[in-house]
């Protein structure tokens, strides 16, 4: 009897631990379900105002040496996505990017941070822009949570080699889908 009530406590227990355990998490207070014009392109026909969004992360995983961001739409009509950013070797001590952080003449990114080539051909955020009529896409805002420092890489590097390092690094990561269509 005694043995099944000391069962059930730690039971309780374990049930209660795994409901408040503290997860990996991205937020953004710019960006929710939908994008606006702020987060279009300016550029390929479209008019937006191409500002990066705000984004906050918390509850990095143990042993999280540094983080990178990318910005990926599945739906693009390429064969293969098209990244808007791609962002790395964000120091650990970092959890925050504030909107407009990915234009570089802003100053805005953190130093030490790397913003490499995107599917558009330059360096730092460039927002939505998919082409008229092709229905909703999606834009996969991703925090990587890194187990080193720095990735070896420079802001030279295509979004498909930084991926595979991500991939060969990634402790955890979270992320924020926002939709956009025109």
């Amino acid at each position: 009897m005694l043995r099944s009530k000391l069962l059930l406590l730690l039971l309780l227990l374990c049930a209660f631990a795994g409901v408040n355990a503290q997860t990996f998490t991205l937020k953004s207070n710019d960006i929710g379900g939908q994008f606006t014009k702020k987060q279009e392109f300016n550029g390929f026909g479209c008019s937006g105002e191409n500002i990066s969004p705000q984004l906050l992360w918390e509850n990095a995983p143990e042993g999280t040496k540094s983080f990178a961001i990318t910005v990926y739409d599945p739906d693009a009509p390429t064969g293969s996505g098209f990244w808007h950013w791609v962002v790395f070797d964000i120091p650990a001590n970092i959890k925050e990017l504030k909107a407009g952080a990915g234009d570089l003449s802003k100053g805005l990114s953190p130093k030490g941070a790397i913003q490499s080539v995107t599917s558009y051909g330059a360096k730092g955020f460039g927002g939505a822009c998919p082409p008229v009529g092709h229905g909703i896409h999606q834009y996969i805002f991703t925090v990587h949570a890194l187990k080193t420092d720095k990735l070896g890489l420079d802001e030279n590097t295509n979004p498909s080699i930084v991926g595979y390092y991500l991939w060969q690094n990634t402790l955890a990561k979270a992320s924020i889908v926002s939709y956009y269509s025109r």
